[in-house]
C-alpha cells in the first residue's frame, strides 16, 4: 500500500477525528492546554506507528506540559482508539509539536506592520 493510497488518506482522517475526540472530551491531564488541537495525523502503510501533529495556543511551558501530559497518556489514548476503530493493528502514537499556526499568526503581523510603515511613510512624503 502506497503511503498516499486511498485507504491511507481514509484512516488518516479517522485517526484525526478519533484522536481530536479523545484529547478534547477523555483526558483530564490538568497539564494538557484546553486550546489543544490535532493539526494533522501520518499513519504509516503498515499501521504500526503514527506521527500525531498538535498545536497548542499558549507560552513554551504550556506547549512542553501538554506534550509530555499526552506522551504520558499515550497507553490510554492508544487503548480508545483500538476500541472506536477497527483497524489491524493500532499504531503506537508519536506526538510531535506543530508550530505552524503560530509562525502563520507571527508572519501575518509582521507584514501588518510593514505594511503600515510603508502607508504611513508615503503619506508623510505626499505632505
Amino acid at each position: 500500500m502506497r503511503k498516499n493510497s486511498i485507504k491511507n488518506t481514509r484512516i488518516n482522517g479517522e485517526v484525526l477525528k478519533e484522536l481530536s475526540a479523545i484529547i478534547r472530551g477523555e483526558i483530564k491531564d490538568p497539564r494538557i492546554h484546553p486550546m489543544t488541537s490535532v493539526m494533522a495525523v501520518e499513519v504509516a502503510p503498515d499501521l504500526k506507528t503514527c506521527k500525531a501533529y498538535i498545536s497548542v495556543l499558549g507560552n513554551d511551558e504550556a506547549k512542553k506540559a501538554t506534550i509530555t501530559g499526552l506522551k504520558s497518556a499515550e497507553g490510554y489514548i492508544r487503548r480508545q482508539l483500538a476500541k472506536n476503530l477497527n483497524l489491524r493493528n493500532t499504531p503506537e502514537i508519536r506526538f510531535i509539536l506543530d508550530e505552524s499556526i503560530e509562525y502563520g499568526v507571527n508572519m501575518s503581523r509582521m507584514i501588518d506592520e510593514v505594511t503600515r510603515k510603508e502607508a504611513s511613510r508615503e503619506m508623510t512624503e505626499e505632505e
